[in-house]
């Protein structure tokens, strides 16, 4: 392994995946974008920036189209994509399907988090085995923020391009448990219009990713699944199904203040960190806004 200073003329590459801490990446990305690399980055720092896609391939890959607007006003040759955050991914994949179906009102959400989605070294053994954590620093802010932007609706005007978010409100509690892969979600949600359970279990089932014609190596062979039993999903049994890329919903019931209540699970470093930022790069070449000569 070489290790060379995170700089351009020192590290170039086409294409460059990013780790880092939001306040390095907001200094070092866009030195790579300038300097010509697509920078897939899992950092919070740009996501919600108005020009730079803030992806989930499946649901909103024409938000790629952001990438020459951004190119355009930041005077770069490369350009930033980025990943949402890891709960974020478990969150919008199911509201997807029923915002397509439905609409949303309102979005209620508690957080089950993996440790290792506290990196390394993580938290204490000595504060997390045998505890829930009710608090993780910024967590909630992005949570209730980010789906909006993924499930807007991108906007043309010529050569511009904008995305206008989803106007549903989302209400979020995030929290560390004692599992070592995988974040599962309690979620509540408002329709827009009315619909019966059984409407719901057909927009769950039927519900179509929108890559499907591109084949993509890292794509999961079935991006969303609805389980009917009673006590699943559960982290042990279903974060690692399809190479930790798929999301998985179950629970599914009639809720007594707002309509409908589920359970969502999904891998928090597969789905939602390492194999996403590589599925954004899969997708941006496959859509050719990233040059096939990379």
């Amino acid at each position: 392994m070489t290790v060379a200073p995170c700089a351009p003329e020192a590290a170039f590459s086409p294409i460059v995946f990013s780790a880092l801490d939001t306040g390095p990446a907001r200094d070092i990305e866009p030195l790579f974008a300038a300097a010509g690399s697509y920078v897939f980055s899992n950092a919070s720092a740009f996501r919600m920036d108005e020009d730079v896609p803030l992806l989930i391939p499946e649901l909103n890959p024409d938000h790629c189209a952001l990438l020459p607007v951004q190119q355009a006003k930041r005077g770069w040759r490369g350009a930033i994509v980025t990943n949402p955050n890891c709960t974020t991914v478990m969150l919008a994949a199911p509201l997807a399907a029923l915002q397509a179906r439905f609409g949303l009102d309102a979005v209620m959400v508690t957080s089950m988090q993996a440790i290792s989605g506290a990196g390394y070294p993580g938290v204490s053994a000595l504060d997390i085995v045998g505890n829930v954590i009710p608090y993780i620093r910024n967590e909630e802010s992005k949570v209730e923020s980010e789906s909006n932007k993924i499930l807007g609706t991108l906007v043309r005007n010529g050569s511009a391009a904008s995305v206008v978010a989803a106007p549903f409100v989302v209400s979020a509690t995030c929290t560390r448990v004692p599992v070592i892969d995988g974040h599962t979600l309690t979620i509540s949600v408002r329709l827009k219009t009315k619909a019966s359970l059984e409407d719901l279990v057909d927009a769950f089932r039927t519900f179509e990713p929108k890559t499907a014609a591109y084949d993509l190596p890292s794509a999961p062979s079935r991006f969303l699944a609805l389980l009917a039993a009673e006590d699943r999903p559960q982290p042990r049994k279903d974060a690692e199904e399809d190479g930790g890329m798929r999301i998985t919903v179950g629970r599914l019931r009639t809720c007594p203040i707002l309509d409908f209540k589920f359970v969502s699970l999904g891998h928090n470093t597969e789905r939602g960190a390492a194999g996403a930022s590589v599925l954004n790069a899969e997708t941006a070449l496959a859509m050719g806004f990233v040059p096939s000569t990379v």
